[in-house]
Formats: C-alpha cells, structure tokens, sequence
C-alpha cells in the first residue's frame, strides 16, 4: 500500500490530542475463535499491533508485529487489508489511534505464543469477546464487525 498516512504522530483535528498510526490484526480461526492480547501493565484486552515506524509500509508493520508479539510469521500477500479505523487510544490519554486494519486467518486450533510486551493472549467468541475481558475501544468495534460476518 503506497500513499498511506504519515506514520509519525501528529495533532489531531482537536487540541491536544495527537494521533498515533498504527497496524491492527484481526487474527481470526476457521473454528470462528478470534485472538485477543493484553500488553503488560494494562487491563484492556486488544489486537495484535502497533505503531507503524517512519518509512514503513502498513503491511510490513503487521508482519513485523505480529512475529514481536506473538512469534507469527505472516506472509504478506495472506494478509487481507480490512481497511482504516480510528478509535480513542486504550493506553495513552489524550491520543486517538488511525489503525490499518488486516485479517489474518489461521486454521482452527492453532494458538501462537505470548512474547515482547504482551502479558497474555485469549481465543474468545466475537459474538461475546468482552466477557469476562474489558477491550480497547478499537477491538471493541473490530470484534462487532468479525461476529456480524
């Protein structure tokens, strides 16, 4: 994907709140599981991502992610673009997220490992992802749109 967003953090269309440019993935599994992670020192459950670096294209930071935190290698062209989404950020006050949002779909039963800053991973239902795990704004939405599908 050419002519993406700037990926460094700007200011957004409000005063004091700065945008952060980041990568999603909906990791989902033929069994209909969709993964969820939570970062360390932090309740909210989210996707796979994060921030895409300066020069990257969107589809290198989630394959770049997705091996950091969950030891997944993720071949570029399986990575189906779902599109941009913005939310308020579940970790930095006063910053909303611009996400590049990808699918990735794995076959059912498999499971990934814990790594980098992530405390712990969750297959949960997207019909019901909240319960008993709280999401970031942004999952929120994204595990909406994976059920209604």
């Amino acid at each position: 994907m050419t002519g993406h967003t700037p990926t460094d953090s700007t200011e957004h269309a409000r005063p004091g709140v700065t945008t952060l440019y980041i990568v999603a993935a909906v990791i989902v599994r033929e069994d209909g599981r969709a993964l969820l992670v939570r970062k360390r020192d932090t309740t909210a459950f989210m996707q796979v991502g994060g921030k895409i670096e300066p020069g990257e294209e969107p589809v290198a930071a989630l394959v770049r992610e997705c091996a950091e935190e969950i030891g997944l290698v993720v071949d570029p062209a399986a990575a189906r673009p779902l599109g941009r989404r913005t939310a308020v950020a579940a970790n930095e006050p006063d910053h909303v997220v611009d996400a590049h949002v990808f699918e990735v779909v794995l076959p059912a039963g498999f499971d990934v490992e814990t790594r980098a800053e992530l405390a712990e991973h969750v297959w949960v239902d997207p019909a019901e992802p909240a319960a008993p795990h709280p999401l970031a704004p942004l999952s929120a939405d994204l595990m909406a749109d994976v059920a209604a599908r």
